[in-house]
């Protein structure tokens, strides 16, 4: 079963998967995150500021220009590859067949022999009408062939992205290894409740993307409130709501300050009142990628 260590009572900055390796409770996302020049010049800052943990995917053409700037900065910073946990996902396209390729793919241009996880980064294949019933057996097809790879050394854990309850249900009923990781939209106004307490009865570790609503939150008045009672910037409480639940985050940025205090908020905690202040903006609103119109 997945465990988190409350962060109030331990301090602890990381989650135990169900596969007996712990990954840190935050991590850089590198969504849009292009050109080496910025990639190398933000993981260096991140790495300075204690990150080590990084999200990336195919789709987001970055995985070559991380790979060659780890090469640099791991010995930079004193750290080797069993230091860092590197996430890359499978490009909707590669549905199918097509994801043993890519996953190679994905290792070549991270210049990595194993990757410590690799999700699944769509429930539907690229192409297809969301509506088509094939979907849900170019899913199970992935699935086999990621747990293959999993057995095999080259992803230590598995898991998936935007899968809703529905698929979920799909995947579980029917997969030999469960996914170690489910990575959805999740914040004060997309509670996906159902699915978070599925995580747990299962021990599947819930992480969080968009949990700044991209951008939107940090001026909204109730979350404006509560970070001026806990005297901390609306940013950090966003991200500190999320992992006080045991729900992992990959805020993305590359402005030095924001690095800085996205990942210092293990240091203070939320009173009931604020989380129930938080959790009552709840208006089930998607700020990115709807996933539930997808067979």
């Amino acid at each position: 079963m997945t465990r988190v260590e409350h962060p109030a009572a331990c301090c602890s900055k990381s989650v135990l998967l169900n596969n007996g390796k712990n990954m840190p409770l935050v991590g850089l996302g590198t969504f849009r995150l292009r050109g080496y020049k910025e990639v190398y010049c933000t993981l260096d800052e991140a790495l300075a500021l204690g990150y080590r943990s990084f999200d990336t995917a195919s789709v987001y053409r970055n995985e070559a220009d991380i790979g060659l700037a780890l090469v640099e900065l791991l010995p930079k910073h004193g750290l080797t590859r069993g230091d860092v946990f590197l996430t890359s996902k499978l490009s909707p396209a590669d549905h199918g067949g097509g994801a043993l390729d890519a996953v190679q793919r994905s290792l070549t241009s991270l210049r990595l022999s194993y990757l410590d996880l690799y999700l699944v980064h769509w429930p539907g294949k690229q192409g297809w009408h969301s509506e088509d019933k094939r979907n849900p057996g170019i899913r199970q097809e992935t699935w086999n062939l990621l747990e293959g790879l999993r057995q095999s050394g080259e992803l230590h854990a598995v898991g998936i992205s935007n899968y809703t309850l529905v698929h979920m249900h799909d995947l579980l009923s029917r997969c030999r290894v469960p996914p170690a990781v489910l990575q959805v939209e999740f914040h004060p106004k997309l509670v996906q409740r159902q699915l978070l307490d599925v995580c747990r009865t299962h021990g599947i570790h819930l992480q969080a993307y968009s949990s700044l609503g991209t951008g939107d939150l940090v001026s909204d008045p109730t979350v404006v409130e509560v970070s001026l009672r806990c005297g901390r910037r609306p940013a950090q409480t966003l991200l500190r709501w999320a992992v006080q639940q045991g729900i992992g985050v990959i805020p993305k940025s590359t402005n030095v300050h924001h690095l800085a205090e996205n990942v210092d908020i293990f240091n203070f905690t939320l009173s009931d009142e604020d989380m129930e202040c938080l959790n009552s903006l709840d208006v089930h609103k998607h700020y990115c990628w709807d996933p539930h119109t997808v067979m």
